[in-house]
């Protein structure tokens, strides 16, 4: 990444990478862990790769350690990470605290700040508690209720250290993949209603847990909130095709737009994808009605409660209008959609197949969120290159994609005048990447999952983007006066 300029970077970059806790932390039952659904999941073997698990992981819960000198090695000025609901409330609920839990992330916390890295935790990231989704989980109504207790604990417990805040991690995968394929756990098949009940309800949780904070904890803690939305960007496969080009806006609207719209924009879902649902659920005969659930004016507004935009993007999608398809008299998300998206096959493929690298797709994003939804600071928080098969510690195509990725995010800086704040790569180390198992390997480092001590080897990626790091950190220091 010898050829990137560092200096169209702001000073204050955050310089990150990303984990996740049921991805990395193992320990699934230690120390008074409760369940969650991913353990449920995986451990009824329900279509994880060779049946892996997050048993172990890549231990991170009794390796914090290892993790922490990763983090040193790449001269990292942020780290994300997410909290175990279930390993700070078993049950889920603030009924039953585990004090082991606490003490863990109170560690992490301190042991990152002691060496000057700056945290970002996520609330939720996939893993909710198998006690809670024993009562419905995120199709429950009352989840909004026991999510905002569980934020306002998180907010006291560790509020006074950590300034930036997640609360929900991809709320579309969470909705879509958990409940109407049922590819991600907690494996609900339920196309055309769970989805919308399930990210109606992630928003609800989000808005409280956002109100909570500003009213009670930000006078004091001065931290922001935010939550995390995955995006590829989208464009026509025929541009010159007006089919395609509604197709490739509906698109938009039923992925970023689903949770964009009602947190930056109005308060509400966008009126065309809720026409669109209202329409095929008169076609279709839902007795029902809508399938897309309204706000209630006796709950706190999701409007204006996020303090940034924190974005995940891995590719980008040639969009093909579906209407009239086999799916448009099923009961689905895809089939209220209308619109499928498409590999070109022009992009090369990075390991798992849906993973078309797509750099300058980033940028367009970026300038699309500025242009369509809001101004505020934008941290890309996850962004990353798969490798699968044989491991190649050399990885250069790796070295090479986050130079092409960095370089397109300098340009929406610089030339489109985005305002982004900071970079985290997926991931800090190879992990359980959910449904893939450890097939698909994003680390920066290598983690040698066929011996009992882990071993953490920096990838040559990992070596560039320290050394990235490093030179933007040496070229903006403040001067001396």
């Amino acid at each position: 990444m010898s050829g990137l300029d560092v200096t169209v970077f702001p000073h204050d970059f955050a310089w990150g990478a990303a984990t996740a806790a049921y991805q990395i932390e193992g320990g699934w039952d230690r120390d008074g862990r409760g369940p969650s659904v991913w353990d449920t999941f995986c451990h009824a073997r329900a279509g994880v790769f060779e049946d892996h698990t997050g048993d172990v992981a890549c231990n991170s819960y009794q390796l914090w350690e290892e993790d922490l000198k990763c983090i040193q090695q790449l001269g990292l000025t942020h780290y994300r990470l997410s909290i175990s609901w279930s390993r700070l409330l078993p049950d889920g609920t603030t009924n039953h605290v585990n004090p082991k839990g606490v003490a863990y992330y109170n560690k992490v916390i301190d042991d990152l700040i002691a060496c000057g890295v700056t945290p970002m935790i996520t609330l939720y990231h996939m893993d909710l508690p198998q006690a809670l989704q024993d009562l419905g989980g995120w199709t429950s109504t009352d989840i909004a209720d026991i999510f905002e207790s569980y934020a306002r604990f998180c907010f006291k417990t560790f509020g006074d250290r950590v300034k930036l805040w997640i609360t929900l991690n991809e709320p579309y995968v969470c909705a879509k993949l958990g409940h109407e394929d049922g590819t991600f756990a907690p494996g609900i098949k339920d196309p055309g209603i769970s989805v919308y009940l399930a990210g109606h309800n992630m928003l609800r949780a989000h808005a409280k847990a956002w109100h909570t904070y500003n009213t009670h904890f930000r006078p004091l803690q001065a931290g922001q909130v935010s939550l995390a939305l995955n995006s590829d960007w989208a464009e026509p496969s025929d541009p010159g095709c007006p089919k395609h080009a509604a197709a490739t806006e509906r698109y938009k609207d039923f992925t970023l737009g689903w949770f964009a719209c009602p947190v930056f924009c109005t308060g509400d879902y966008s009126e065309s994808m809720r026409a669109r649902i209202e329409s095929r659920s008169l076609d279709l005969g839902c007795k029902q009605g809508s399938r897309l659930p309204r706000f209630s004016k006796d709950e706190p507004s999701p409007l204006g409660t996020a303090d940034f935009f924190a974005l995940n993007y891995y590719t980008s999608r040639k969009v093909k209008d579906l209407n009239g398809g086999s799916k448009k008299s099923e009961l689905s998300f895809v089939g209220d959609q209308g619109a499928e998206g498409v590999v070109d096959p022009s992009w090369p493929i990075c390991g798992v197949h849906w993973l078309a690298v797509v750099p300058d797709g980033l940028r367009k994003l970026l300038k699309y969120i500025k242009d369509t939804y809001t101004s505020l600071p934008i941290y890309i928080t996850e962004n990353g290159f798969s490798q699968m098969g044989p491991v190649q510690i050399e990885d250069t195509d790796r070295c090479q994609f986050y130079q092409d990725t960095l370089q397109e995010v300098g340009k929406a800086i610089s030339q489109d005048r985005v305002n982004v704040k900071g970079y985290f790569a997926w991931s800090l180390l190879d992990n359980f990447e959910w449904n893939h198992g450890y097939s698909v390997r994003f680390g920066l480092f290598h983690v040698d999952f066929s011996t009992p001590e882990l071993k953490r080897t920096s990838y040559r990626s990992g070596r560039e983007y320290a050394a990235v790091i490093s030179k933007h950190r040496s070229q903006t220091k403040p001067r001396s006066i």
